[in-house]
C-alpha cells in the first residue's frame, strides 16, 4: 500500500532552470536540486534532465516520493500534455505520460503560477482562506483563483490567466494576440520597454538608468527597481505608473472574484515591494465597496519556493 502521508516531489520548470524539491506533508522542503534547462536541446533532453534532478533530490534526502507535481510556464490540458510553452519552445508534449512511464508514480502537470497559487494558499501566512487570488508579476503576469475553496480551472484548463485582463482598449501590444493587457503595462518585459522608451525620449532624465544598465537596450525592470530605491526621479515616475496600471487590473479582478485575500508575488514584486501598498491604496478606493470590505492585500510569503511547494502539495491533494 502506498504511504499517502509520505513526501511528494515538486518541480518548477521554467525557461532557465529545473527547480526540484522533496516536500513533506507540512510544506517543508526536505531536499532541493537545481539544474539549468536547455530549451534548444528539445523536450526529450529536458525530460532526461528532470529524471536526473529527481534522482539527485531523492538521493540527498535518502527518501522515496509517492507522487510528483510539476508546474510549467505554459498552457497544460487536463491530461497533462503541455500544449504550448514559449520559454521551452514546446508544443503538444505529453509530459505526464512520459514521466509516469519512467517513474512509476502518479504525476500531476499544471501551469507554474497555478502551482505557486496552491503553495501560497496551503502554506502561506493566511492558510485556509476559501476565496483567494494570487497575482504573480514576473517577466510576465500570471494568476490563480481559489473560489469557495476550489481552484478555478476553466473549460480548457486555462483559468486564471489574469495577466491578460484588458486595462487599456487598443493599448500597448501584448505578447498574446491582444492589445492593452495588464501584462503589457506591468509585466517585467513591459516595464523594461516603457523605461527604454522614456530614456530615449529624455536621455538626460534617464542618465541614472543608463549608468546602471550600461546602455538603453540593457535597461530592465530590475534596473528600474534599483534606481527607484536610489530615489531617481524617472524611476520613481515609472514605478508609480506601474503601480497604477497594476491596480487597474486588480480592481477588475477584485470586483469579479470578490476574494477575501489577494496576494502579490513574483520577481517584480520582490524587487519593488512598494508596489503592494500602491495597489492596495488604489484598489480600496476604486473597487466596489462591497468587494473590498473584507479584502486583505499582501505580499507573497513563500518567495521562490512557492512553485515547488505548491506543485508537491497539488500532487498530494490530487492523488
Amino acid at each position: 500500500m502506498r504511504n499517502d502521508k509520505g513526501p511528494t516531489l515538486g518541480i518548477d520548470l521554467g525557461g532557465t532552470k529545473i527547480n526540484t524539491a522533496l516536500v513533506d506533508i507540512n510544506g517543508n522542503i526536505l531536499s532541493v536540486h537545481k539544474f539549468p534547462t536547455h530549451p534548444e536541446k528539445g523536450s526529450d533532453k529536458i525530460i532526461e534532465d528532470i529524471l536526473t534532478c529527481i534522482d539527485e533530490c531523492l538521493g540527498k534526502a535518502r527518501q522515496k516520493a509517492h507522487a510528483l507535481g510539476i508546474g510549467i510556464a505554459g498552457q497544460v490540458d487536463l491530461e497533462g500534455t503541455v500544449l504550448y510553452s514559449p520559454n521551452l519552445k514546446w508544443r503538444n508534449v505529453p509530459l505526464k505520460e512520459k514521466l509516469e512511464e519512467k517513474l512509476g508514480i502518479p504525476v500531476i502537470v499544471t501551469n507554474d503560477v497555478r502551482a505557486a497559487t496552491w503553495g501560497e494558499w496551503r502554506y502561506g501566512s493566511e492558510k485556509g482562506v476559501t476565496d483567494f487570488v494570487v497575482l504573480f508579476v514576473g517577466t510576465g503576469i500570471g494568476g490563480g483563483v481559489i473560489s469557495g475553496g476550489k481552484m478555478i480551472l476553466g473549460c480548457s484548463n486555462t483559468g486564471g490567466e489574469l495577466g491578460h485582463t484588458t486595462i487599456v482598449v487598443g493599448g500597448r501590444k501584448c505578447h498574446c494576440p491582444n492589445n492593452g493587457c495588464l501584462e503589457a503595462y506591468s509585466g517585467g518585459w513591459a516595464i523594461a520597454e516603457r523605461a527604454q522608451e522614456s530614456v530615449r525620449t529624455d536621455p538626460t532624465a534617464g542618465r541614472r538608468l543608463i549608468l546602471l544598465a550600461g546602455s538603453i537596450e540593457n535597461i530592465t525592470a530590475a534596473t528600474v527597481g534599483q534606481a527607484y530605491h536610489e530615489r531617481d526621479p524617472l524611476a520613481s515616475q515609472l514605478v508609480g505608473e506601474t503601480g497604477r496600471y497594476l491596480a487597474a487590473g486588480v480592481v477588475s479582478i477584485v470586483n469579479a472574484f470578490n476574494p477575501c485575500l489577494l496576494v502579490l508575488g513574483g520577481g517584480v514584486i520582490e524587487g519593488i515591494p512598494e508596489l503592494v501598498k500602491i495597489v492596495e491604496d488604489v484598489t480600496k478606493n476604486k473597487a466596489l465597496e462591497s468587494a473590498v470590505v473584507n479584502l486583505k492585500i499582501m505580499k507573497a510569503t513563500l518567495g521562490g519556493d512557492a512553485g515547488v511547494i505548491g506543485a508537491a502539495a497539488l500532487a498530494k491533494q490530487t492523488v
